[in-house]
């Protein structure tokens, strides 16, 4: 499995010029350092096998930059972006430095080596080999300058992906963006992000229902607004602006494999839908909330007080199940156990 990406480097022709001349004395923005310490690998062997996994396409490894200053010259394209840079990143012990670089540089001459003039080079520094790309924005052979679309972006991955079938090597089958980091460390923590908040109550709902009908009530009940429409089935809370597919929560959330497991749960009937609260809370009080009814009584006063004393915030309906709410359940809770102490 190997994991692809590629972005432009901004910067000038002087900032390369004064690199080339004196790199010691160098100080460029953080772009245009990522840019030439791909080129220092070159004069920095530590990190590739004493300049062992560098190669250069269509210009000697040695001289690049220069080669590629004097290609911009040539047809007066100074300007705008100085190269692009990008990285092809595999699973840990999954190949070898041979490997590692060979596919990497396959990829480099099939998708820019008609044209472009390339650095490759394999790091072997890290817990996981990779290979980073530069190359030059402007083309030696014509002049033109290099265009990262959609459809380049979905040629590099597929491009990649290709080659690594070719190696016997493993794919991601349904690629997907990453997680904002914060968002990918509550997650591994297991706290009550949204996703997780969703995958718990999904889980809920298809096991503890025999038909789609009362799964999409389950979900209704627990405050969600759901679309079942087309190929891709969606889910949201009300405070969210989007939809959330649910095979993006998980790749086997497709509506076949969720209609094939309906029911796990419940064999002799349908499930309702459960709200949960903090374990301070009075057991009287958590079971007189339902759904979709008024409060009144003592929990109506309960969450009067509530709002009053700044526990809930002032300002917003109160959805117990929100993941927002579960968050500050989870801090009462801990207060509650500090407390204790």
């Amino acid at each position: 499995m190997a994991v692809t990406s590629l972005w432009h480097v901004k910067g000038s022709i002087k900032d390369v010029i004064d690199y080339i001349e004196n790199p010691e004395k160098t100080v460029p923005n953080q772009d245009m350092q990522d840019f030439f310490d791909v080129f220092s690998y070159v004069k920095n062997p530590q990190k590739t096998n004493e300049g062992e996994y560098v190669s250069a396409v269509n210009c000697l490894k040695e001289t690049a930059l220069q080669q590629m200053i004097l290609t911009k010259e040539q047809y007066q394209k100074t300007g705008g972006y100085i190269a692009w840079h990008g990285y092809q990143s595999f699973k840990p012990d999954e190949v070898t430095p041979e490997q590692c670089h060979e596919i990497g540089l396959k990829l480099a001459r099939e998708m820019w080596g008609d044209k472009y003039q390339i650095i490759v080079a394999t790091h072997l520094d890290k817990g996981h080999l990779h290979n980073h790309f530069c190359f030059n924005s402007v083309s030696y052979l014509d002049g033109s300058k290099y265009n990262y679309s959609k459809s380049e972006q979905k040629r590099l991955r597929e491009v990649s992906d290709r080659l690594c079938f070719e190696y016997g090597l493993s794919v991601i089958e349904h690629p997907k963006k990453a997680p904002s980091r914060p968002l990918y460390l509550d997650e591994k923590d297991g706290k009550p992000t949204r996703y997780n908040v969703y995958r718990e109550d999904l889980k809920g709902a298809i096991n503890g229902s025999r038909d789609l009908q009362h799964m999409m009530k389950y979900l209704a009940d627990k405050g969600y607004e759901i679309d079942f429409s087309g190929n891709h089935w969606k889910m949201k809370l009300p405070q969210y602006k989007h939809f959330t597919r649910l095979d993006t929560l998980d790749e086997r959330l497709t509506p076949d494999f969720i209609r094939s497991c309906l029911g796990g749960a419940s064999r002799y009937g349908n499930y309702k839908a459960r709200i949960s609260y903090s374990p301070h809370m009075p057991e009287q009080y958590k079971n007189a909330w339902k759904p979709h009814q008024k409060t009144t009584g003592i929990l109506a006063l309960y969450y009067y007080w509530c709002y009053q004393l700044g526990i809930f915030p002032k300002g917003t309906d109160y959805k117990p199940t929100s993941p927002l709410m579960k968050e500050e359940l989870r801090k009462l809770d801990e207060m509650g156990l500090s407390g204790n102490r």
